[in-house]
C-alpha cells in the first residue's frame, strides 16, 4: 500500500509540457498564471499575458490553472521615447 502512495506522489509531481512564447517548456504541475510568472522569475508589473489566445487581466491570473499543452504568451512593456 505504501508503494501506491509513492506512485501517486510521483505522478502528481511530474512536470507538464506547455508552450511559452512559442517554445515548448516543462513546468511543475498546479501552477496558476501568476505562479508561472514567479516560477519564470518574470516581474509582473509590466507584462501582459495571453492564455490560449485570450488576454487575461492581472486580477484573474490567480484563477487560471495551467494545464498540459496550454499556450502562454508573455509580453513585456518597454518604456522610453523622446
Amino acid at each position: 500500500m505504501r508503494r501506491i502512495g509513492q506512485l501517486a506522489l510521483y505522478k502528481k509531481e511530474m512536470p507538464i509540457e506547455v508552450r511559452i512564447n512559442g517554445e515548448k517548456r516543462s513546468i511543475p504541475p498546479g501552477l496558476t498564471l501568476r505562479a508561472l510568472l514567479s516560477h519564470l522569475e518574470i516581474r509582473q508589473e509590466r507584462v501582459a499575458v495571453e492564455y490560449n489566445r485570450e488576454i487575461v487581466k492581472p486580477d484573474l491570473w490567480d484563477d487560471r490553472m495551467i494545464q498540459p499543452d496550454d499556450e502562454i504568451e508573455v509580453v513585456h512593456f518597454v518604456g522610453g521615447g523622446c
